[in-house]
């Protein structure tokens, strides 16, 4: 796997684990709103795969 996908993979690996933490009972809502955003900014676009 290229590095960026690697990368890509593990920030929506992240996001997705954000997002489930959230939908818990007694989550820390104010957490995941200010964790999520810097992760979700750092996805542009996805990697095409091609290494360089």
């Amino acid at each position: 796997m290229c590095p960026d996908c690697e990368d890509f993979a593990r920030t929506v690996l992240l996001l997705g684990q954000l997002a489930l933490y959230a939908d818990t009972i007694g989550a820390d809502l104010d957490f995941v709103d200010v964790v999520s955003p810097s992760p979700a900014a750092s996805l542009p676009q996805p990697p095409t795969g091609e290494e360089s």
